[in-house]
């Protein structure tokens, strides 16, 4: 059984149908919030061997895993105590955020260029604050990518942004600006990405 943080046969096997699967749904525009992205978290670590069987699909803070902190790139992501309630702040957030969105976009619209970039905002908020509340001791990058292709196809975009391993170029450094709450920095590095699948 490969450990879940190797680039695996299984692993890749298991974002493919797991991005599939969730192509459907997002062109469906069906509701989305963080107890989904629990789902996506067993779909993604299926096969694969964690340091504990408790972080698959559960949120630091909760049963067995209330003193589970973690440290990235020197930062601290929310305390484990404080994960449940800044995860209902997205989820608020998030509804009011794609609510209006949808609002704005219709289904199988010709988007403008100023919908793209509006999507991509959406795409840099949505993964900067995942980056920053670290729900889940482990696979974090991977979610957070994956809630950025979801919204990507939910408005008729491609998912364009590689799930593993982590894209290169500047995406760590505008994932480590979101600890600081920076997220728009992302955008630029998610433009170039977009643009690279046509050329």
């Amino acid at each position: 059984m490969p450990d879940w943080e190797e680039n695996s046969s299984q692993l890749s096997d298991n974002l493919k149908t797991l991005l599939s699967e969730l192509n459907t749904e997002a062109s469906n525009r069906h509701p989305l919030n963080s107890d989904q992205a629990r789902y996506w978290h067993r779909k993604v670590m299926f096969g694969l061997k964690p340091d504990n069987i408790l972080l698959v699909g559960n949120f630091r803070g909760e049963k067995g895993l209330e003193n589970e902190g973690v440290t990235i790139g020197g930062y601290n992501g929310t305390h484990p105590n404080n994960v449940a309630h800044e995860l209902e702040i997205f989820d608020a957030q998030f509804q009011r955020i794609i609510s209006k969105l949808d609002q704005e976009i219709d289904l199988d619209a010709d988007l403008s260029d100023e919908d793209v970039g509006n999507i991509l905002d959406v795409c840099s908020w949505v993964h900067g604050e995942w980056v920053r509340i670290h729900p889940f001791a482990n696979g974090n990058g991977r979610i957070s990518r994956m809630w950025v292709n979801v919204i990507a196809m939910r408005y008729g975009l491609p998912p364009f942004c590689r799930l593993r391993p982590r894209p290169d170029g500047y995406y760590s450094l505008a994932a480590m600006s979101a600890m600081t709450g920076d997220y728009y920095i992302m955008t630029p590095v998610f433009i170039d990405m977009l643009k690279s699948l046509y050329e």
